[in-house]
């Protein structure tokens, strides 16, 4: 019994430790949204973000591109909720992009942070038709070549 209550008390002591460790850290939500940003990047069927006016002048002016575009995050102590703005690409299925934006994010954020991921909301903001375009110009252009021959 004695040493069943040892092993517990070790126990105790070592989660009371890991806990004491990350007192001192305070992660920014903009790091989060970078990490954030990099996940979503990575998924296929992703044409972009959807971010809002002052993101999009702050990539002209400093020409570099904001990872971090599109995504909001709101850290409560060890809680991370995170929005994420997206536009597809056309003819992707929209529900799988989102099942594999939120488990990319999720899966991302919680092992560089440390950070327990309560929400990922993902947000369609619009569809990238350019794709469709193209395609509807390349058979166009096939059927003028059949038509003058």
């Amino acid at each position: 019994m004695n040493e069943e209550n040892k092993n517990q008390g070790e126990v105790v002591e070592l989660e009371e430790e890991i806990k004491t460790q990350n007192d001192g850290i305070q992660i920014s939500n903009d790091v989060v949204a970078v990490i954030s940003g990099v996940a979503v990047s990575e998924v296929p069927g992703v044409a972009g973000m959807a971010g809002g006016f002052a993101g999009g002048i702050t990539e002209v002016l400093s020409g570099k591109k904001n990872l971090a575009k599109g995504i909001k995050v709101e850290v409560i102590e060890t809680q991370a909720k995170i929005d994420v703005n997206i536009i597809v690409e056309y003819g992707s299925r929209i529900p799988d992009i989102a099942f594999e934006i939120q488990n990319r994010v999720k899966k991302a954020v919680e092992s560089m942070t440390g950070l327990n991921v309560e929400e990922v909301n993902v947000h369609v903001q619009g569809v990238n038709t350019d794709t469709a375009k193209t395609e509807n110009k390349q058979e166009e252009a096939s059927e003028d070549t059949a038509n003058e021959e």
